[in-house]
């Protein structure tokens, strides 16, 4: 039962990923662009958690912990560049 879940979770977070890269390449403003990338990051934290889960590997959730902290720093960077234009 874990395993068919386990698939469900992996499919449904694949179908996420490419709703938001849609939005990424077609999104009409750089702001639209930047929320979804943010949400590819999200995802692809998710994405990792998963992995980690199923290879049985706590060192994949380090890596997602730093992948999300660098994946903040960056989105409010690019807000910010877009907000001031700095």
């Amino acid at each position: 039962m874990v395993d068919v879940l386990v698939q469900v979770a992996a499919a449904l977070t694949c179908a996420a990923f490419c709703l938001a890269l849609y939005r990424f390449l077609k999104g009409p403003s750089p702001s639209d662009r930047v929320v979804a990338f943010d949400v590819m990051t999200i995802i692809a934290v998710t994405a990792i958690v998963q992995i980690a889960y199923a290879e049985g590997r706590g060192i994949y959730l380090d890596v997602a912990l730093v992948y999300a902290l660098l994946s903040f720093l960056g989105v409010i960077v690019v807000a910010r560049y877009l907000e001031r234009g700095l």
